[in-house]
């Protein structure tokens, strides 16, 4: 693995080099699930920076039991949990900024490649919240059912099931909106 010399990381070594290239590895995916979690793309920002200043000042503790990522993934739900069960966040809304996007290659393709997405991701986003982040963390981040289990803390056959029922549930919908439906 290409980060295995944190198991044995001592006083000695730069931590400002080791967390820029976490935050070069990992940075996007940390933001990601942290945007997946909270829907709220500001609120995904502050948890990115919470987490790689909570991973700074925690680097020297890493054990090793798990692989960086998971552990990475699992101090970024527990932010974005603290986070959303905060006082302040129950009374602020926070609005968001729009920013101008730049020019792309062609506008048919991009327009269709963003329906798409969009249609993909509002299914993804429509299931509960247990079968989205067991999909998501299997899909989009490669995490095996163990792995997924160790990090939400429960059994690998739970894992397995969820993974088992946002699949169908998915496929399901996509299928309905597109009008396979009319099977006989």
């Amino acid at each position: 693995m290409q980060f295995d010399y944190l198991q044995d990381m001592t006083d000695g070594l730069d931590r400002g080099a080791v967390l820029n290239e976490l935050m070069t590895a990992y940075g996007t995916d940390v933001w990601n699930y942290a945007f997946f979690l909270t829907r709220r793309r500001e609120l995904a920002d502050d948890i990115s920076q919470d987490v790689f200043v909570k991973v700074y000042n925690r680097l020297y503790t890493f054990r090793g039991q798990s692989s960086v990522k998971t552990w990475l993934l699992s101090i970024t739900r527990n932010t974005a949990r603290d986070a959303l069960r905060s006082a302040w966040l129950r009374r602020v809304k926070l609005v968001a900024y729009w920013r101008e996007k730049d020019a792309g290659p062609s506008a048919e393709r991009e327009a269709l490649s963003q329906q798409m997405t969009g249609e993909i991701w509002s299914v993804v986003m429509s299931l509960s919240d247990k079968l989205r982040e067991v999909l998501l963390l299997h899909a989009h981040y490669g995490l095996k059912q163990e792995e997924i289990a160790e990090l939400l803390g429960i059994s690998a056959g739970t894992v397995k099931s969820r993974l088992h029922r946002a699949r169908a549930a998915v496929s399901r919908k996509l299928g309905n909106e597109t009008g396979e439906e009319e099977r006989t």
